[in-house]
This record gives structure tokens, C-alpha cells and sequence, in this order.
């Protein structure tokens, strides 16, 4: 395993991969939020929008490395 896939002759680390994964999951679970109205309640949204990508890049590399092996 060397943390790459090929992508058309062009290696792409496996993180890049996840960080784009864990940015989609983050959009859909902000809009989520939005509707619900859940920003109301946070002091300051993008330093929660952070925490909050952090901690999905966190599950997703943590479910990914297990599949990968």
C-alpha cells in the first residue's frame, strides 16, 4: 500500500481524495443546518464550519483505512 491511487496515469494521495469526500459531506450537513436553523445557536460560524470538516475528514479517513487494507 503506498497511499496513492492512479487516476489516469496520475498518482493522487488517498488524503486528497478523503478531504474531498469529507468537503461534500460538509456541505450537505451545513445545508442541513441552515434549514434547521441550527446557526442561531453558534458564536461564530466559520470557525464552526472548521470543527466541524475536521471532525468529518476525522471519520472519514477513520472508516477509510480500514477498507483500504
Amino acid at each position: 500500500m503506498t497511499g496513492e491511487f492512479d487516476l489516469y496515469g496520475v498518482f493522487v494521495p488517498c488524503l486528497a481524495a478523503w478531504m474531498l469526500l469529507a468537503f461534500l459531506i460538509s456541505l450537505a450537513a451545513r445545508g442541513i443546518l441552515e434549514k434547521t436553523g441550527f446557526y442561531r445557536l453558534v458564536w461564530h460560524r466559520p470557525l464552526f464550519d472548521l470543527a466541524l470538516y475536521v471532525v468529518l475528514l476525522g471519520c472519514v479517513v477513520s472508516v477509510a483505512l480500514p477498507l483500504m487494507s
